[in-house]
């Protein structure tokens, strides 16, 4: 792992997060669900990362190497309310370089979204994959995450 370096976002890297999420939506979303616009990323990206990153209640953290962004994790934290009464850290999107996948990144990746999640007082943090990605479903059981609820869907 010496090589790649997990740090949070600058905006600098903007571009680079541009480009993860880019590669995330063509690879997962963008074959899973014909609803969601898969060049989103690209049309969207910029902005929504300028926003993101200035935006106390999320977080981002980017795998660097030599420069380069090959990964990022996102994440937000729901203020408690009343129907829900608790802080809640949710992992939005988790994209790595595919010659870094088993490799410890993703753990890592994974480690400081939920450090960052205990820091702000969250009760709870979760995560939603395709249930089509079992490898995803998988690597997430792995850090500790466990189904809590389903959501089915008839197409139209």
């Amino acid at each position: 792992m010496s090589d790649v370096v997990v740090r949070l976002a600058e905006p600098r890297d903007v571009p680079g997060l541009v480009a993860s999420s880019s590669a995330l939506f063509a690879e997962d979303a963008g074959t899973r669900d014909p609803t969601v616009n898969a060049t989103w990323p690209r049309e969207q990206g910029e902005r929504r990362f300028v926003e993101e990153l200035a935006d106390p209640l999320r977080l981002t953290v980017v795998a660097e190497r030599d420069g380069e962004i090959v990964g990022h994790l996102s994440g937000q934290l729901t203020e408690s309310w009343s129907k829900r009464p608790v802080r809640v850290a949710t992992l939005a999107t988790l994209h790595l370089s595919p010659d870094l996948r088993g490799g410890g990144f993703g753990a890592a990746l994974t480690e400081r979204f939920l450090e960052w999640a205990r820091e702000q007082g969250a009760a709870v943090a979760e995560v939603s994959a395709y249930a089509a990605n079992q490898g995803a479903v998988r690597f997430y059981e792995r850090q500790g995450f466990a189904v809590h609820s389903v959501t089915l869907r008839a197409d139209l």
